[in-house]
C-alpha cells in the first residue's frame, strides 16, 4: 500500500479509527509531519486537534539517525545501545540536548502563540504521527502525556517499521499501523508526496482544524440565522432611484442562505413593465435587476 500523500493517509487511518468517535477522544499530532495527519483524523471523529512538540536526537554524523528524543515538556528518551555503538560521548548527547530543546521552545511558543494545550486527564488521546522508524519520537510522546494523566493512549501512524511498533505497544495502550512491510527503507517511501510540512502550513491547518471544532460545538439558534456573508460582501442590492430592488432581497432570502445569486437575462434596469412614472414603495408585478 502506498499513500498519496500526508492527507490521504489521514482520511485511511480516520477510517478505521472510526468506533472512537463517541469517546470524546483527544488528537495529537506531532508536527510537522503529523499535524496534515491529525486534521484528518480530528475532523472525522469531530475531536479537538492539538499537538505535541518532540524532537529527535539525531547522531553526531548522520542527524537523520535517531538514537533518542526529547519532548516539550522535557521527557526524552534513549537508546543507549545505538548512542554507544556510535561513539557518542556524554558531552555530544548533552550539546544535542540542548540544540533541540531550543528548536523545541521555538516551536512551542510559534504552534501554539500562547495558548494552553488541551486537558488530556482522564481521556484516550490519539497521537498521530506520519511514520515510525526507530519510534523514538512517539515513544516520548506516550511518556510525555501518561506525565500529564491521558487515561488511554492510542499510536496511530500510517507506516511504520515492526521493530518500532513492537517497542511502542510495550508503552501504548494500542498501536495502530496500517502498513508494516518486511524492511521499512525509509518512511517517505511510502507516500507517493511526502514534501515536508512547513511552519506556515503547521499554521494554517491547526487553524482551519480550530474552525471545524468550532462549528462542531456551536449550538444551533434558529431565531439567530447565519449572516448572508457571500451577498453582504458583494453589496449587490444598490438601490439607486433609477433601479428597483429584486424582490429576492425584500423578502430577506439573502438572511436565510449562505449564498445568494440572482441572475437575470433582460436589462439590467429596465422593468419589464414601463410605467409613465414610478412611485416609490408600490413596484408593478415583476421587476428584474441584475447583480
Amino acid at each position: 500500500m502506498q499513500f498519496l500523500d500526508r492527507h490521504d493517509a489521514g482520511r485511511r487511518l480516520a477510517a478505521e479509527l472510526a468506533p472512537l468517535a463517541d469517546e470524546q477522544s483527544v488528537v495529537v499530532a506531532l508536527p510537522r509531519g503529523g499535524v496534515p495527519i491529525g486534521v484528518e483524523v480530528a475532523r472525522a471523529l469531530g475531536a479537538p486537534l492539538d499537538i505535541l512538540a518532540v524532537r529527535k536526537l539525531g547522531a553526531p554524523r548522520n542527524p537523520e539517525l535517531g538514537v533518542g528524543a526529547v519532548a516539550e515538556d522535557g521527557t526524552g528518551v534513549l537508546d543507549p545501545r545505538s548512542a554507544g555503538m556510535l561513539g557518542m560521548t556524554k558531552a555530544m548527547l548533552d550539546a544535542t540536548l540542548a540544540q533541540e530543546s531550543r528548536e523545541l521552545r521555538r516551536r512551542v511558543e510559534r504552534y501554539r502563540g500562547g495558548r494552553p494545550s488541551i486537558n488530556v486527564s482522564g481521556r484516550t488521546v490519539i497521537v498521530v504521527d506520519d511514520g515510525l522508524a526507530t519510534g523514538m519520537t512517539d515513544l516520548a510522546a506516550v511518556r510525555a502525556l501518561r506525565k500529564r494523566g491521558a487515561h488511554r493512549i492510542i499510536v496511530a501512524v500510517p507506516v511504520g517499521s515492526s521493530e518500532s511498533v513492537a517497542t511502542l505497544a510495550e508503552e501504548a495502550d494500542r498501536v495502530l499501523c496500517l502498513v508494516i512491510p518486511r524492511r521499512l527503507f525509509g518512511v517517505g517511501m511510502w507516500y507517493r508526496d511526502f514534501t515536508p510540512v512547513s511552519d506556515e502550513q503547521v499554521l494554517a491547518l491547526l487553524a482551519e482544524a480550530a474552525g471545524d471544532t468550532a462549528d462542531a460545538v456551536a449550538p444551533t439558534q434558529a431565531s439567530s440565522p447565519r449572516p448572508p456573508t457571500a451577498v453582504r460582501g458583494a453589496r449587490a442590492a444598490n438601490r439607486p432611484e433609477s433601479e428597483r430592488s429584486s424582490h429576492w432581497f425584500a423578502a430577506c432570502a439573502s438572511q436565510q442562505f449562505d449564498a445568494l445569486v440572482h441572475i437575470d437575462v433582460t436589462r439590467a434596469v429596465e422593468p419589464l413593465e414601463r410605467t409613465g412614472t414610478w412611485e416609490r414603495g408600490e413596484p408593478p408585478e415583476t421587476y428584474p435587476t441584475a447583480l
